[in-house]
């Protein structure tokens, strides 16, 4: 599982913008896994198995519709980086607060979405590869937060450098 998330993690933190169904299958994949392990409180096995299904769907929905998928992926992602917030503020509570957390979290992802597109993809994408590689890497609390960082800034740079290369080509 480790290494899956590390893959998936570096594809989304260089390529999340470009391949942008990439990013909304890998959307879906975390969110689906997520809620899974924390709402259902399924084996991990059957968590990354609806993981897998939820993110094959969101993928399969970004070739065929992609705005409806920006937003789904905005959805989910905010959701998901919204979760990550629960026990670093103490605020786990059952269910229903990490049900409240992900639709509030959701909400901003797409608001976020359809305000900055370009940006919103670079920057969702790049926190959640980073969240990806770091959580696999399992390191302590302290080298985590600043491998963490340093990630979401190379996957920043990194895709922020493609896309004014790509808007200079199209000139």
């Amino acid at each position: 599982m480790a290494m899956l998330n590390i893959i998936l993690g570096t594809a989304l933190l260089f390529f999340g913008r470009r391949a942008f169904w990439l990013f909304v299958a890998g959307a879906g994949f975390v969110a689906g896994l997520s809620l899974a392990n924390n709402v259902l409180e399924v084996p991990e096995s059957i968590g990354l198995i609806i993981g897998i299904g939820i993110g094959l769907l969101a993928g399969l929905l970004a070739v065929f519709v992609q705005r409806f998928a920006i937003n789904l992926a905005g959805f989910l992602v905010g959701g998901y980086i919204a979760l990550q917030f629960l026990p670093i503020l103490n605020l786990e509570g059952g269910w229903w607060t990490t049900v409240l957390t992900f639709i509030v979290g959701g909400i901003i992802g797409v608001v976020l979405v359809g305000l900055f597109l370009e940006w919103a993809l670079i920057s969702l994408s790049s926190l959640v590869g980073a969240s990806l590689v770091t959580e696999a890497l399992n390191l302590s609390n302290g080298i985590s937060l600043v491998v963490f960082i340093i990630l979401i800034i190379i996957g920043v740079v990194f895709q922020a450098r493609e896309l004014r290369q790509d808007r200079h080509k199209s000139r």
